[in-house]
Formats: C-alpha cells, structure tokens, sequence
C-alpha cells in the first residue's frame, strides 16, 4: 500500500467509542428506545477531531482480532481476563457491556456510509493497523488513543504524536517526545520497553517482579534499551543491585517473548482503502436511513456540516 502524503488521524476506535459509551448517558436513545449513546458520542468525537485539528485523511481503525493468538501463544495471559466466552477456532468473544454491544455494527454501518475508511485486519488489533499505517505514512501522524501503549509509536522527527483524550476530545493531552521525557524519562521506542518491564495488568502482562515504573526508567537511562540491560545482567561490572540482577535473570523467558506481544506491528497486510477525509457522504440514502432507524439528528448533521467545510 502507498505511503499517506498529508496530515494522517488514525483513530483507535474501540477506545473511543468505549469512552463515548461511559460518558454519554444511555438516556440517548433511538426511536424505538435502544441506547445510542456510544453512536452518537463517537460522532460527537469525530466531528471535534476534525474541526480542530483539521487532518487530510482520516481511518477509522478496528480491532478484527482483540486478543491474537500469535501473542496468547507468547504469552498465555494476555488480556485473559477480559475473555467473555473462549470460542473454538476464531477470536475470543470480549466482555463487553451489554447495552455497548449491539451499538458497534451501528457505528461500522455509520462510518461506512460516511465514507470514513475503516480498517480491520483479522489476526491483529487496532493498535497493529495504527502501527503500520504510522510506518508507511510520509507525512504527519495524529493517533487518537485512550490507550498508552501506542506511546511507543510517538516520533518528533516525523510528526508522530498521541492525542490522548482526558475529558471527551475536547481536551487531549498532546503526547510528543519532550512530555514522555517528562513523565516516563524515555522516548517513543523507550515507553514499549518500560510498559514490558514495569507491566501492565490491564492486558494481563506480568512484567519483571520488582521491577515498578520508576526502576525501570532508571535501568533504561543507564542501559539504554532493554537489549542492554540485560547485556547488564551478565556484566557483573554493571550498576545492577543484587536483587534487580536475581530479577531480571529469572525473568529471561519473559523478557525473550514479550517484545513481540508489548510492540506494535508495523506490517500488518493493508487492505487498499481511500483515506482523504470525505467531503460528502459517500452513501446518502443509506445513511439517512441510518439516521432515521437510530436517531442519530445532530450528532451526524454535525458531522456533515464540518466534513462539508
């Protein structure tokens, strides 16, 4: 697939439709009285991210595969615990609120008729499709995230930020390589080896026991990389206490696979999508329909207005 020319806004989109989900009230309601909070709010979102930061294409970015078995095989707890039913032969079913559940073919139908690309790729998550379309980009990259795993992904040389939603989308916390410096002590690549290191038991990932948030960006700033701190624990030269030594050497099986499971991928096989922002519905019968079935009023006339501007 071709690299992305002009200002790329790569939207996690299960993220924010979640967020959506818990901050709008589930009195939002279609016609026939079914909860559309998570529609409306997500298209509320949109329509904030366009108007402010004004990007030149824009996709829409699923999870086809929330939990891959290629990083369960890695590691066997990951994102366990959020397993609703094992299902034989194709993706785990993820817990999921009832009332958010039936909303997701809405926004797919929604985003479609829009004509806002929307890609998933079976095998991988979201944050793999917003690994590679950031890889193959040729201009700047906004990626919007309530998710701070894809700090990793964060590049100032190449425009690479985070829009990290903190109340809504209307105030995010731009996340560039001084503000992970700040608070992390490492740059884009560094967040992937502190997430491996500290853990992270949201998605199931054990890290190095005794090894907190705060040692492991100590061990990075004095060793480098995760490469070279354990280069360190076989140096008895290097500035490693006895018990981070005994830690980290009895942590290699963990520190062997989980690389591949904590880093994103950057070659997930891309379906061939048109990714400029539309201007116009791309199916205006369909979508009024949509509009009408769901209520969904303002928040997608909104929209429209500003895709239109």
């Amino acid at each position: 697939m071709r690299g992305v020319t002009g200002r790329l806004m790569l939207l996690d989109t299960a993220s924010l439709y979640f967020r959506a989900y818990f901050g709008v009230p589930d009195s939002v309601r279609a016609p026939d009285g079914t909860p559309v909070n998570a529609v409306r709010g997500l298209l509320d979102f949109i329509d904030r991210l366009v108007k402010d930061h004004r990007p030149d294409e824009l996709v829409a970015c699923m999870d086809a595969d929330w939990r891959p078995q290629w990083r369960v095989d890695l590691i066997p707890s990951y994102k366990a615990h959020r397993v609703a039913e094992e299902r034989a032969g194709g993706p785990d079913e993820e817990e999921v609120p009832d009332t958010l559940s039936p909303q997701v073919p809405v926004i797919e139908a929604v985003l479609d008729a829009l004509g806002i690309a929307r890609v998933g790729v079976a095998g991988y998550e979201a944050d793999d499709v917003i690994g590679t379309f950031t890889a193959i980009a040729e201009g700047p990259v906004d990626i919007v995230t309530g998710d701070r795993d894809l700090y990793q992904l964060v590049d100032d040389a190449r425009g690479v930020r985070v829009l990290y939603p903190l109340k809504g989308v209307g105030t995010l916390q731009v996340t560039d390589e001084a503000w992970l410096r700040e608070k992390y002590g490492v740059d884009g690549p560094g967040y992937a080896d502190l997430a491996l290191l500290r853990g992270d038991p949201s998605d199931g990932l054990p890290g190095v026991p005794g090894i907190g948030e705060k040692t492991a960006a100590k061990l990075l700033a004095e060793f480098g990389d995760l490469a070279g701190i354990m280069a360190a624990v076989d140096d008895r030269e290097a500035r490693l206490t006895p018990s981070q030594r005994k830690r980290l050497d009895e942590a290699r099986p963990y520190v062997a696979v989980a690389p591949k499971v904590v880093r994103v991928a950057g070659d997930v096989p891309l379906p061939e999508v048109t990714t400029a922002l539309p201007r116009a519905s791309r199916d205006g019968a369909t979508l009024e329909a949509l509009a009408q079935r769901w209520g969904l009023g303002g928040s997608l006339q909104r929209l429209l207005t500003t895709l239109a501007s």
